[in-house]
């Protein structure tokens, strides 16, 4: 018998102890975690008696703000037509669904919750005061969003544009968009989840994995460079294919004679599949990592990092179609616009960030976000090379559709070819990366287009119409 409640004490104990390091883990490690997740109930509860901070784009437009309505907040995002072009960014807040974007990652600061409004929420309550939280200002530019969406004209695709010198993302447009103000209203949340073949919900240009095609020829080529495969001059004859591990590679056609700074200009596919699939796997996944493109960029939305083959199918076919940009490697825009800012920026990449600034509500600043260095993707040197070939693609080559007059441009195409287990017939995904002035780069740009054909026809003015009228403003 005393043997017996002995053992009862000791499970008890047992129990008590391990409820105590339980308790004591969620409060202390997921604590802010389970304070802010979207689904806590307690915060939407909350959040009915406090004015929530507005968002901004960085010349002061609102793309989020919340209207009061007798005793409680309704939040409104800016309307363009049918839909709110910052839905995937600022993301909703719904009674229903949760929150998302940079709703869901910034809700302490919008709520004025955090530890630095401690004694403002202590006055709100002594005085009576309806609560009211900081606001965000977005590095984004409200005119180059509209600008981005309308160049994509309803077509599936996406659009990033950012300064390569600061890391401020100005424009962030995916397409198709949705109608953030109605997610709560009934059918619409089913409605967008359905839509398999738009994903309207989908921010294509964080999460979208997608074959890179030649705009991969940027990171290829500063490999081939920095690891002396060959030199700028040097040429490779090209006779429309190429011929790696007894498999034929098919160019787009005989290009001949080809230097590195031809190669790029014209997109020659044997060049690149030749040259690139001399780095081995061990150099190609170097330089993948060296630009980045394996990150995931704490911007305060979800981004997707990019992928390329599985250790079981890196074979020398394999590295070569990767090496021009087929094969398994899938990106997304964000991570082909940050490719592009290293070269703009001569090999530096800086650290890209949406959120420019928290505010109080009085005005005064509590957090200022400053331009950091983010990684050193290639030397000043290789950089330069890229940058000439890029330019001449514009100049004679297959990007001068991005020309813009009175302006230099550098630029790259891309034609991802995909196939399709349902399809027939399934046009390439059409890419491009540039910048501009290419002797003082202030934008960088990668374009998307799903589904749509060459990368030079249609992706190439999608991007010129976002870089002319950016330079065109006098504020970015």
């Amino acid at each position: 018998m005393i043997q017996n409640i002995k053992k009862l004490g000791y499970f008890l104990l047992f129990t008590f102890v391990t409820l105590i390091l339980y308790l004591t883990y969620l409060v202390m490690v997921e604590g802010d975690t389970l304070a802010t997740h979207p689904q806590n109930r307690r915060i939407a509860v909350k959040e009915a008696g406090i004015i929530r901070g507005t968002i901004y784009d960085r010349v002061g437009t609102k793309l989020a703000e919340t209207k009061w309505l007798g005793q409680r907040g309704e939040r409104v995002y800016l309307k363009e037509g049918k839909d709110t072009p910052f839905a995937h960014i600022t993301g909703y807040v719904s009674d229903r669904y949760g929150s998302f974007g940079l709703e869901a990652s910034y809700s302490k600061e919008l709520l004025g919750l955090t530890e630095a409004d401690v004694l403002e929420n202590v006055l709100d309550k002594i005085l009576n005061r309806t609560p009211q939280g900081n606001d965000l200002v977005l590095t984004l530019d409200a005119v180059l969003q509209r600008t981005a969406l309308k160049a994509l004209a309803g077509r599936r695709g996406a659009v990033v544009a950012l300064n390569p010198r600061t890391g401020e993302i100005l424009a962030l447009a995916s397409s198709p968009t949705f109608d953030a103000n109605k997610i709560d209203q009934p059918g619409v949340w089913q409605q967008l989840n359905q839509d398999a073949e738009n994903a309207p919900l989908l921010n294509r240009a964080t999460q979208g994995a997608y074959p890179p095609g030649s705009v991969i020829k940027v990171v290829t080529g500063a490999g081939i460079l920095s690891q002396n495969i060959l030199q700028p001059q040097a040429t490779v004859q090209c006779p429309g294919y190429a011929v790696i591990d007894g498999q034929r590679i098919k160019d787009n056609k005989a290009h001949g004679s080809v230097d590195f700074i031809k190669a790029i200009a014209l997109s020659c596919n044997a060049y690149f599949a030749l040259e690139g699939s001399k780095l081995g796997w061990g150099k190609f996944e170097e330089v993948f990592n060296q630009f980045g493109l394996n990150e995931k960029p704490e911007i305060g939305i979800p981004v997707r990092p990019g992928t390329i083959a599985q250790k079981d199918r890196r074979n020398q076919s394999q590295l070569a179609e990767s090496a021009f940009g087929q094969g398994d490697t899938l990106l997304s825009p964000l991570h082909m616009a940050l490719a592009c800012s290293a070269v703009a920026n001569r090999g530096i990449i800086m650290k890209p960030f949406l959120v420019k600034e928290i505010r109080k509500p009085d005005g005064s600043p509590v957090k200022i976000t400053e331009s950091t260095p983010w990684l050193t993707a290639t030397t000043p040197q290789v950089a330069e090379q890229i940058a000439q070939g890029m330019t001449a693609a514009v100049n004679w080559g297959t990007a001068s559709s991005a020309s813009i007059r009175g302006i230099e441009v550098a630029g790259k195409t891309g034609t991802a070819e995909i196939q399709s287990a349902t399809e027939t017939a399934v046009l390439p995904h059409a890419w491009f990366i540039g910048y501009a002035p290419a002797k003082d780069p202030q934008i960088a740009v990668a374009v998307i287009v799903e589904k749509s054909g060459a990368g030079g026809r249609i992706a190439a003015p999608v991007a010129r119409e976002v870089m002319a009228v950016a330079l065109m403003r006098d504020e970015r």
